[in-house]
C-alpha cells in the first residue's frame, strides 16, 4: 500500500481528484479521504482501476455536496437513522443539521479503508497507528529554480 498525505486535495467534491493521480496508480485502488474536525467536514471517494465506485462529501453547514454510487455496508446504519445525533438543549440551540454525525461515520471509513480510526471506541483487531514504522517524504522548494528536493523523514509519526 502507498499512503500519499497531502492537505491539496482537500475539497468538497472528491469526484473531481486530478485524472493524473488516478493514472499514477496504475490501475489499483485509490482512496481519497479528507475530513476537518472543527467544522465536521467529511470527504471521501474510491476509485478501482480507475472508475469512480463512491464518492461522499457532507458538513452540517454545506449539508452533502456529493453523493454518488452505492453506500459501503460500514455507511448503511447512518443513512438508516440507526446512528442519530442525540439533540441535548442544554448544549444545542438547535437540532444538529444532519441525521448523523460526520466525524463518526469518518471514523467507520479510516477502519473499513486502513483498519485504524483516530477518535472513539477502539476494537481489538484495530491497528494503533502510532505504532506502525513509516517512511514520510517531504517537498520543499528549496529556492533554487532547479525543482523539489526531497527530504526523507524516517520513522514519522501521525501528527
Amino acid at each position: 500500500m502507498d499512503l500519499v498525505c497531502d492537505r491539496r486535495p482537500m475539497f468538497d467534491h472528491p469526484s473531481e481528484l486530478p485524472v493524473h493521480l488516478l493514472e499514477a496508480a496504475a490501475g489499483r485502488r485509490v482512496i481519497l479521504h479528507a475530513m476537518h474536525s472543527v467544522s465536521d467536514w467529511l470527504v471521501f471517494a474510491v476509485w478501482e482501476e480507475g472508475r469512480l465506485h463512491r464518492s461522499l462529501s457532507l458538513s452540517p453547514d454545506g449539508g452533502v455536496g456529493e453523493d454518488t454510487g452505492d453506500p459501503f455496508s460500514f455507511e448503511v446504519p447512518y443513512w438508516a437513522g440507526d446512528r442519530p445525533v442525540e439533540f441535548d438543549p442544554e448544549w444545542d440551540e438547535e437540532p444538529y443539521a444532519l441525521p448523523f454525525h460526520p466525524l463518526e461515520l469518518d471514523n467507520e471509513a479510516l477502519r473499513a479503508f486502513f483498519g485504524f480510526f483516530l477518535e472513539g471506541r477502539s476494537f481489538a483487531e484495530d491497528v494503533d497507528p502510532d505504532e506502525l514504522p513509516q517512511f514520510g517524504f517531504r517537498l520543499t522548494d528549496q529556492g533554487t529554480g532547479q525543482g523539489l528536493a526531497v527530504r526523507a523523514l524516517h520513522g514519522a509519526k501521525w501528527a
